[in-house]
């Protein structure tokens, strides 16, 4: 089950409980040094997208249960994210999002703790009336879910201006909740170089306390600003939404 995002938890070393506390969720190490003992790689652009066969139906699984509409992608993610440091570390991507998955569901009711134990339903239901059929799976993957919305007022900031980001704990919407602000970007200057129209708010959304859509803007960053060994002349592009911004 997720465990609570603020403490290590049973069985974590004591590395581990530092690096999970001090990044706040285990999970934000972008741009951070491996020293987890871990030996993370670089993914090869040839790696094929299932390199085992139980990869391809965890996909399948996480999207058929999303058709329960019971959560959003946002909270999915943060499901993800809420895992004990140790499991997200020593977890391959795909049992992570297994277990996110499982924990969704057992929150949810969909499934008991038994029933996960025991590998089996304790009971045999007809399908449920939003099931996806292979026809409709298709549709939904090459359609997706737009996350644009209306918003009525103007946009705070405007492309050529600059901004400062906030730091994460400063933007998300519930205390050690969900956010796309990632923290090596954090307390940056950058650039807006493009705006986006508005678009759902995960921080807020992830929490289930509505989209609350904001203007999602390109802020460009010098990449030797956001890391110290990258080279001065490249940039580093994110996407970012109007909140994570305040004007320099």
């Amino acid at each position: 089950m997720a465990a609570n995002a603020e403490t290590p938890q049973d069985g974590e070393t004591a590395s581990q409980a530092s690096l999970y506390l001090d990044r706040g969720y285990v999970h934000d190490m972008g741009g951070k040094p491996d020293d987890t003992g871990h030996n993370f790689k670089p993914i090869s652009e040839e790696q094929d997208v299932f390199t085992k066969q139980w990869h391809g139906r965890a996909l399948a699984i996480t999207i058929a249960s999303a058709a329960y509409g019971k959560w959003n992608l946002d909270a999915s993610r943060h499901a993800r994210e809420c895992l004990p440091a140790a499991d997200y570390l020593r977890f391959s991507y795909y049992e992570k999002w297994l277990s996110g998955l499982t924990n969704l569901l057992v929150q949810h009711n969909l499934v008991s703790v038994e029933e996960v134990q025991a590998g089996r339903a304790e009971t045999v239901e007809n399908a449920h009336p939003k099931a996806f059929t292979a026809e409709t799976v298709t549709k939904m993957l090459h359609s997706g879910a737009p996350t644009t919305r209306k918003y009525d007022e103007n946009p705070s900031f405007a492309i050529g201006q600059k901004v400062r980001t906030k730091i994460p704990a400063h933007t998300a919407k519930v205390e050690n909740g969900h956010t796309r602000l990632p923290a090596y970007a954090a307390n940056k200057e950058g650039v807006i170089i493009a705006l986006h129209g508005a678009h759902v708010l995960p921080d807020s959304n992830a929490h289930f306390q509505g989209e609350c859509p904001e203007p999602l803007y390109t802020v460009c960053f010098s990449a030797a600003a956001l890391f110290d060994t990258a080279n001065q002349h490249d940039e580093i592009c994110l996407d970012l939404w109007q909140s994570y911004l305040v004007a320099v």
